[in-house]
């Protein structure tokens, strides 16, 4: 009885740890994409605020 007891519990020890260890690739993951998405953002963003100032400064105004 005490050797299954054991094996269970050492069992249920490794599945905690595997669960510890997922997790941590998860939050890996989940910053690496964070990351890109940010920089994406960022350089989209100016690039399109060049191109709007480009296209507004090409569109006459007219003030009445």
């Amino acid at each position: 009885m005490l050797k299954a007891f054991t094996r269970v519990h050492a069992r249920i020890n490794s599945l905690r740890a595997e669960d510890g260890a997922t997790a941590v690739e998860y939050g890996l993951m989940v910053g690496l994409i964070a990351a890109v998405i940010i920089t994406a953002v960022a350089l989209i963003g100016t690039n399109l605020d060049k191109l709007f100032d480009a296209v507004g400064g090409k569109i006459p105004v007219a003030i009445p």
